[in-house]
């Protein structure tokens, strides 16, 4: 049995139902689950002799792992590409589908370890990616054996895109699958990797791409599938105005009466964006605990809108966070995630609909952290990450409070400083007890070496759309 004493923290913030802060406290893992929280002045030397490995976390802030609910890791090799950086939504995927047709299985294997050694260096712990476009021979395997390999905490979802052009769709008809084929392959993706158990490491979710993309057919079949197997739901919906506007002039109803009358609703459900959710959607998903993956940083660099995310949290509505595409953030840091959503509900002060009228008070570092701990394993039907307590996964990330960015904020408030300071990578990042970030630099894998040949194949690929 491996022992992880995590010894004298600064602060650990445990997002449990009370929002304990504790100063000087210590925890000691044991196989990858978190023991027991030991108190100030209580972790004795016979305590730290029975550990395997000893973290002195004097001048650290301590926090759950970070959870990431939505992503497009593959999109790491077309960042900041010319031609949509000023793009929105659906001419920003018309100019990008082209170029990802030449994805390759390596490609995809070396693009997620990319996006997920950002995310662990950021103190991401457990990641959700939507992989949803398969061509040369690409499967949802190359991404899971990826995860596995760098050591992150995996919720890969099996995509699929199926209304080409010649259907009225918007991906071009060379990227879309056959719908009996997405299905058996969900099956087979699930059959093959999902662990249900507490503590799981690999999870799969059966996910259709968008409403602009796939049939309603494939919508019901793919949620009767899924709750055959009791796995998870998980779409796109309501990203912007032409999102909107191509359910109404397809299905004659909003986004969120369209998922509705699909079966697209539910405790195993969450949605990716809803930047135009409805009063009646609101209600809707409150009422039906459906999930919404919120994606600040994404929703502002395509100029989408801004989510109503005070009236979502007051009316009940399970959020978390995610970094969404790689192309479309060309970042996959969480923690600024969590800062940009807190400032993005701050500004939308008389600018959001059902006469919001928010303020700075109204989402506050604590609330955003939240969303970026406990939201984000609410959304993925997690009960075993998202706070630090006896019993739950050993996912921590520890930040540094004697950094340049800090000077003054820690200080005062060190919980508080890292979303109201600038936001810093991680300098320890620990999954399931096993430390993937030490000091800063990822252990798991060679980084130097990854991004050479990221950035090689990154060239390739976009020559290969010429």
């Amino acid at each position: 049995m491996s022992t992880l004493l995590i010894h004298q923290a600064h602060c650990i913030a445990t997002q449990d139902d009370h929002q304990t802060e504790l100063q000087g406290a210590s925890l000691l893992i044991r196989d990858g689950v978190i023991e027991r929280i030991v108190p100030q002045g209580q972790a004795s030397d016979d305590l730290r002799a029975q550990a395997d490995e000893v973290i002195d976390a004097r001048h650290h802030v301590v926090l759950p792992g970070l959870v990431n609910t939505h992503h497009h890791m593959v999109q790491s090799l077309t960042r900041a590409v010319p031609g949509v950086q000023n793009a929105e939504l659906f001419s920003w995927l018309r100019g990008l589908y082209p170029i990802w047709a030449g994805l390759t299985p390596d490609m995809v294997r070396v693009a997620t370890q990319v996006a997920m050694a950002e995310l662990l260096l950021s103190g991401c712990t457990t990641a959700s990616d939507h992989l949803y476009i398969y061509p040369n021979g690409v499967r949802l395997d190359d991404s899971i054996e990826a995860a596995q390999a760098i050591g992150m905490r995996f919720v890969a979802t099996r995509g699929g895109m199926s209304v080409g052009e010649s259907q009225g769709g918007l991906p071009p008809d060379r990227v879309v699958e056959k719908e009996d084929f997405i299905l058996k392959e969900s099956l087979r993706a699930v059959e093959t990797w999902h662990n249900p158990a507490h503590g799981a490491m690999t999870q799969v979710a059966v996910a259709p791409c968008s409403p602009f993309t796939v049939s309603q057919d494939l919508m019901r079949e793919s949620a009767s599938l899924a709750r055959a197997l009791r796995v998870r739901l998980h779409t796109h919906l309501a990203e912007n105005d032409h999102d909107v506007a191509y359910t109404r002039e397809k299905f004659n109803c909003t986004p969120t009466e369209y998922v509705a009358q699909l079966g697209w609703v539910g405790d195993d459900v969450w949605h990716a964006h809803c930047v135009k959710i409805d009063a009646p959607g609101i209600a809707l998903f409150a009422r039906t605990r459906t999930g919404i993956a919120h994606c600040p940083c994404s929703n502002m660099r395509l100029g989408s809108g801004i989510l109503p995310l005070r009236q979502l949290l007051n009316a009940g509505v399970p959020v978390g966070l995610g970094v969404d595409g790689s192309a479309s953030n060309d970042a996959a840091h969480l923690l600024n995630e969590a800062r940009q959503a807190m400032l993005l509900a701050r500004v939308s002060k008389g600018m959001a609909p059902f006469g919001c009228d928010t303020g700075p008070a109204e989402m506050t570092p604590r609330d955003a952290l939240r969303l970026a701990t406990r939201g984000g394993a609410e959304v993925l039907g997690r009960q075993d990450i998202g706070q630090i307590a006896p019993g739950y996964c050993a996912d921590l990330a520890l930040y540094r409070t004697d950094t340049l960015a800090m000077a003054g904020g820690a200080i005062h408030d060190p919980v508080g400083a890292l979303l109201l300071c600038a936001s810093g990578n991680a300098d320890y990042t620990v999954v399931n007890g096993r430390v993937v970030v030490r000091e800063g630099q990822l252990t798991t894998l060679d980084l130097g070496p990854l991004i050479e040949r990221h950035n090689r194949m990154a060239q390739q690929l976009a020559l290969s759309a010429h």
